[in-house]
């Protein structure tokens, strides 16, 4: 049984049937709560309630609650007129329906509360709804009042208790206009299967490691002024930049959380960025180093061979060649260069 202080206590009406039960807060805030100081010296800084009327300070004893009027006029609303309002949900929680889970939007979620059985009579009623709700895969919608409004419910089953959210209005919740993007943007394929990639090398987590890293920083600066010792250094912060390359920066992100996890680079199947385009000059210069290497590789078998084959540099003209016609160019071609020899031929 939880010993937490009730903040309303009631019952839930489901049909003819009404479980007396007390309404307790599921949650707490673990934040750090700061005092506001006067610089100079450390004072307090502390508010004090005035009447505007009578020009003094007044208890919270003398303190109640009005509505203002389009005038300026205060009407006095006292605890008494709420009490007495004619709804069925000032003291009850009214199940309207049962609907699917998936109907809930999630933006309609509120604080959330534990709906305690009140009395040992409570218990009969409170298991039957439990079981009712869990054996539906279903959760209750409710209307209730309080603080003041009336507000919508959800009701679900958590363990072994019924648990409430409090629910927006639906004209509560505004409608996301203006916040997408409001130009057109192609997403590919690839950068797709890249964004799949991350998803699944970061996995799952469980919330129960997860922690409040900003508390436990703010508690070392405290402790560290307390002692007098000096402040712990804050991180250098990650060089950032604009991102020019998407796919760039997937790859970049894929390979650094595998990394974060232990896992190898080929552990699983990469996933490759497209082809960047190539320049015009790009092509000419790879045929053209190609082509010097062949040719420093023949000119260098040349110079290792007999002169007698030096005559056949075409290898077409040098298989209709005869045996006296090579034999005289060998020596002509020993003296002068290929061009040459021709004119003295027809001279001869």
């Amino acid at each position: 049984m939880l010993h937490v202080r009730s903040i309303w206590n009631g019952a839930i009406s489901f049909g003819l049937v009404s479980i007396p039960i007390k309404l307790v807060n599921a949650t707490e805030s673990h934040s750090i709560s700061f005092r506001q100081i006067h610089t100079e010296d450390g004072g307090r800084i502390r508010y004090r309630k005035f009447c505007e009327l009578e020009d003094r300070e007044v208890t919270q004893g003398e303190i109640g609650k009005g509505y203002e009027d389009a005038d300026g006029s205060i009407i006095p609303i006292t605890d008494e007129d709420l009490s007495s309002l004619p709804i069925p949900t000032a003291k009850t929680i009214e199940i309207v329906a049962f609907v699917p889970a998936d109907r809930i939007d999630p933006l309609q979620m509120d604080a959330a509360y534990y709906l305690q059985a009140s009395g040992a009579p409570a218990a009969k009623p409170y298991t039957l709804l439990r079981e009712a709700l869990k054996r539906s895969n279903k959760v209750a919608i409710a209307k209730f009042a309080l603080r003041g409004r009336e507000r919508l419910g959800m009701l679900r089953v958590v363990g072994d208790a019924i648990a409430m959210h409090g629910l927006l209005w639906p004209d509560e919740v505004r409608a996301p206009e203006g916040v997408a993007p409001d130009t057109d943007v192609t997403v590919r394929d690839k950068e797709l299967d890249l964004a799949d990639a991350l998803m699944d090398t970061l996995g799952e987590v469980d919330l129960e490691d997860l922690h409040d890293e900003y508390r436990e920083a703010v508690e070392e600066v405290i402790a560290a002024k307390a002692a007098g010792e000096a402040l712990p250094q804050a991180p250098e912060p990650a060089a950032g930049g604009k991102v020019l390359d998407l796919m760039a920066a997937l790859e970049n992100s894929v390979r650094a959380a595998r990394e974060s996890r232990g896992e190898e680079a080929g552990e699983h199947a990469e996933v490759k960025s497209l082809p960047q385009r190539k320049t015009a000059r790009a092509a000419p210069k790879q045929t053209g180093g190609k082509k010097s290497a062949s040719t420093a590789k023949k000119t260098a078998a040349k110079k290792t061979t007999a002169s007698a084959k030096k005559s056949t540099a075409k290898s077409g003209q040098g298989t209709k060649k005869t045996a006296s016609k090579s034999t005289a160019s060998k020596s002509t071609a020993k003296k002068t260069p290929a061009k040459k020899a021709t004119p003295r031929k027809r001279s001869a």
